[in-house]
């Protein structure tokens, strides 16, 4: 018996996917993306754009729905690819019926984000091409080379930042310095790349040391700016504290560098740590021209640490503020006005808990003070070879943290040796059967005790500040010691750097106490 074989014309259009002899044409839009915003990157970003604008174009059959674009932004993941969404929303939305990449690298580096929504769009029927690799989503065979691909194109990206990751490690080893000049006041790229100061820029960078120096606050320094149309090293008009303040406390600005400060980690989720001794850090000494002589940036650290100590106690308006002590009560000594409005009005200093207190101490005025500070100081320098003997031997002690040294390291390496067993924990819950009741307990055991050397680590590391901060007050004392003449007028970065405290007593004498341990009591009138 003759076989009888009737042919079946396909009824959709393999170019298309579209039922044969209809007329709709297909929705296509295409995705670029370059990884970095550098010049030779931006052309092939442009590139990509108009090649796909014209290969879409050129077919009858299609309608350009659009290019969507991503510039600058890394494929590891895509939450920060806001392109990219767009385009995948737009898709699942309907707008779209095929959308082109030139290779699975640019679409994604991350296997599981490639899957993801290769799989979410199919399921709308939106198929994806990648032209290097000649695949096709809607081919039987695409999905498993999508997975190979993605895993070659993730493992590439891994050893790409590996490789970024030594090179800068290796250039910290090697003491090389890179200034963020876009962002970074005072400095600028020289001829043959070497670091110049913008001096312009920097009489900005001087002008908020030396405020800070002479007493003024943050946030006066920031408004006194704005005022002046000065802008951020950012190129904004507002000035904010934290932006002054990293100012203050860049040790670039002394000629110095520290390198990995900070470094990211991958702990459920990329963030940036600050370095607290989990990585090695590079200083380089005297790697670039200095905008603030060296012994001016340090005065300027323990200035902020002494403010920060003393919190909402500090007043620019009052450099009395919190260091001035009523006797009485212990509290401290602020201004006050009387007979305010009339022609009587009068400003004077008295214990901020006077009333509330019932204290005895005696009302004063701020020229007084400042009268008897400089006949303290006086009597102090008179005698200052005995005094800078006495400083040194006490730096001598401060700066010897070898024992806390040992002791940090000793609970740093316990944490670490904790940390894996949280770790081994984890995995023994994931990988067998555990009872629960019984492996809470000893994670819960595990976790206070972690916590209790934490905290213990963190009291030494405080205790080493400390010290360190204390033989930083007693080296800026030494440097005023060293220069300092009789004081026949007012300074008050004198006042701020040698005085430690001041006590008002019933008597009206004041009690000076200097960071170097001297005292003098200077009688009202003498």
């Amino acid at each position: 018996m003759a076989r009888t074989i009737t042919k079946i014309e396909p009824t959709i259009n393999p170019l298309t996917r579209l039922p044969q002899g209809s007329l709709r044409k297909r929705k296509v839009a295409a995705y670029a993306r370059v990884s970095t915003d550098q010049e030779e990157q931006q052309t092939s970003y442009e590139a990509q754009v108009d090649y796909y604008t014209n290969y879409i174009k050129r077919r009858p059959d299609w309608e350009l729905v659009g290019v969507y674009t991503d510039e600058g932004i890394s494929g590891t993941n895509t939450k920060r690819r806001e392109g990219f969404k767009r385009m995948i929303d737009d898709a699942l939305g309907g707008k779209i019926d095929l959308i082109i990449t030139k290779s699975i690298s640019r679409f994604a580096r991350n296997t599981v984000d490639s899957l993801v929504n290769i799989r979410k769009l199919k399921e709308h029927n939106v198929e994806c091409y990648f032209e290097k690799e000649n695949i096709n989503t809607f081919d039987s065979k695409g999905e498993l080379l999508i997975t190979i691909m993605s895993s070659l194109a993730q493992e590439e990206s891994r050893s790409i930042s590996q490789n970024v990751t030594w090179g800068q490690r290796k250039r910290f080893a090697d003491g090389k310095v890179s200034m963020p000049y876009k962002a970074f006041l005072g400095y600028e790229k020289g001829e043959n790349g070497e670091i110049r100061i913008n001096e312009q820029e920097a009489e900005t960078v001087r002008r908020i040391y030396y405020r800070f120096l002479k007493g003024e606050s943050i946030g006066k320094i920031c408004s006194d700016l704005m005022k002046d149309g000065i802008l951020t090293p950012k190129g904004k008009t507002k000035w904010t504290k934290t932006t002054a303040l990293s100012i203050l406390q860049n040790e670039k600005y002394k000629g110095d560098a520290l390198l990995q400060k900070s470094f990211v980690v991958d702990f459920l989720q990329h963030r940036t740590k600050k370095n607290e001794g989990e990585v090695p850090q590079y200083y380089v000494h005297d790697s670039h021209p200095t905008i603030i002589p060296k012994e001016d940036w340090e005065l300027v650290q323990i200035e902020i640490h002494r403010r920060k100590e003393l919190s909402y106690s500090y007043s620019y308006k009052n450099p009395f503020a919190a260091r001035l002590i009523c006797e009485d009560c212990g509290g401290y000594y602020g201004k006050k006005k009387w007979h305010s409005g009339t022609p009587h009005e009068k400003e004077i200093i008295q214990c901020n808990d006077k009333f509330r207190n019932k204290c005895h101490t005696p009302n004063l005025e701020e020229e007084d003070i400042k009268a008897r500070f400089m006949k303290a100081y006086n009597l102090m320098i008179s005698g200052k070879e005995t005094v800078m003997d006495d400083i040194q031997a006490a730096m001598s002690l401060l700066t010897d943290t070898s024992k806390l040294d040992a002791d940090i390291g000793g609970l740093k390496k316990e944490l670490e040796e904790m940390s894996k067993e949280f770790n081994l924990l984890v995995k023994m819950n994931t990988r067998s059967p555990q009872d629960q009741a019984v492996w809470r307990r000893k994670y819960a055991e595990l976790e206070d005790e972690y916590k209790r050397k934490e905290e213990e680590c963190k009291k030494l590391i405080g205790e080493k500040e400390g010290k360190r901060l204390k033989a930083g007050n007693l080296e800026a004392f030494l440097a005023t010691l060293r220069k300092g003449e009789a004081m026949l007028d007012w300074d008050e970065a004198i006042f701020n750097f040698t005085l430690e405290k001041a006590i008002v007593h019933r008597d009206k004498s004041i009690t000076f106490r200097f960071y170097c341990g001297y005292e003098a009591t200077i009688k009202a009138g003498e």
